[in-house]
């Protein structure tokens, strides 16, 4: 205070104003941590989700990548179990995708993200306000990453769909070396969907479900030949087919050559049907031999077309989006299944038999109901004589070779 008393009077009042300033600002800095004191301890006691908004872009980015890094690099066995590869697989199908599918990453989003969003979509049929939740993104984003990836996988179909060898003459497969110059095996599985209100009645199938009946082809080795998916649940088999043959890019079968095909369709050339009136499926025989060649026969066709069946069980078990309704609309559910199979052939191509197909038990196929094919107007193919003929020598060689 002498020291300020011994200054004049306008260098004192400088001092005091100084002085003054100095602690009012104290005292601001003080009032304002306070006030941040009370808004971290109220926002501690925000849940996550409504605190997101808050947080900064680099604090989003840091947990998307530490999400992303979690569930695609740090063990096979957990990436398998998010989206149905391993973490080597995953890759390369990433590569396949930007070289042969051309999808390009953009300004904020990476390719592993994008591939990542739509594999884990369609393998646990996972919902978009989930995806906003993990990986820090808007709905918008995360609904554009899954179309795009969806576009290029569907441009890896000529690449990907296994093209058809029949059958060699030297055979010895206990289930396929009956079957010469067969190709494969073809039936049709129901998708549920949810379409518009006023389309619900052409969807309903012969169960009374809303579905999409899909048409698969596939090799013994179950890979898939062709796919045709978009058909309303009440199409009946043998139209779905007949649509297949005549599309310009559909379904080719080689003059001599066949598919093993179901009761639901006719004994034509190129698909071939088991008797009608005798034992099929393989649970109706129990300890029972076949006593005739007709049913002998039977048993042979059941045990090999059930890899038709085997595949579309693997599919459904691989991939969760075709159990159950989504909120896609029908069309993109077409894209999707298609997407699907392609994604499966590329499983079995760099992966062979994976956990999922090791795991999954065979169930015996659904008993079709007898249909007179002749009498389904407009949308049958018309049984053959010539080829009820090449069946019935096929089951006397069968029985004499027995």
């Amino acid at each position: 205070m002498s020291r300020l008393s011994a200054l004049n009077p306008t260098r004192r009042r400088q001092v005091v104003a100084a002085i003054s300033a100095f602690m009012n600002l104290i005292v601001i800095y003080v009032s304002l941590g306070m006030e941040l004191a009370k808004i971290l301890e109220k926002r501690q006691s925000i849940p996550r989700l409504a605190r997101q908004p808050l947080d900064s872009y680099l604090v989003r980015h840091y947990d998307r990548q530490r999400h992303l890094r979690n569930t695609t690099r740090l063990s096979d066995t957990y990436t398998f179990d998010q989206v149905r590869m391993n973490r080597t697989l995953f890759r390369r199908f990433c590569e396949v995708l930007i070289v042969e599918g051309g999808l390009k990453k953009t300004r904020n989003v990476d390719i592993d993200e994008m591939v990542y969003t739509f594999l884990r979509t369609i393998s646990h049929n996972e919902k978009n306000r989930t995806l906003q939740l993990n990986l820090r993104r808007s709905g918008e984003t995360i609904s554009r990453s899954i179309h795009r990836v969806l576009k290029a996988v569907i441009r890896l179909n000529n690449l990907l769909m296994k093209k058809p060898v029949p059958i060699p003459n030297n055979c010895t497969n206990s289930r396929w070396k009956h079957f010469k110059k067969c190709l494969g095996a073809l039936d049709g599985t129901h998708i549920d969907v949810r379409p518009l209100t006023e389309d619900k009645p052409r969807y309903r199938d012969r169960k009374g479900d809303i579905s999409m009946n899909v048409l698969g082809v596939c090799t013994p080795n179950l890979e898939f030949i062709y796919c045709l998916a978009g058909w309303e649940g009440s199409a009946h088999d043998n139209r779905v087919l007949r649509d297949a043959l005549t599309r310009p890019n559909g379904l080719v079968v080689p003059e001599g050559n066949y598919y093993l095909c179901d009761v639901g369709y006719a004994n034509s050339p190129g698909f071939l049907t088991p008797y009608r009136g005798q034992r099929y499926h393989l649970k109706d025989w129990g300890n029972r031999q076949p006593e005739t060649a007709e049913e002998y026969y039977n048993m042979k066709h059941s045990s090999a077309r059930n890899v038709i069946e085997r595949i579309f069980g693997v599919l459904k078990m691989r991939f969760a989006i075709l159990r159950n309704a989504t909120w896609f609309t029908p069309e993109q559910v077409s894209r999707i299944v298609i997407a699907c199979c392609i994604i499966h052939n590329f499983i079995k191509k760099e992966y062979g038999v994976d956990e999922i197909e090791r795991n999954y038990q065979d169930e015996e196929p659904e008993q079709i109901p007898s249909i007179d094919v002749e009498t389904i107007v407009g949308t049958s193919m018309q049984p053959c004589a010539q080829w009820i003929q090449f069946r019935n020598e096929r089951a006397t060689t069968m029985w004499a070779n027995r």
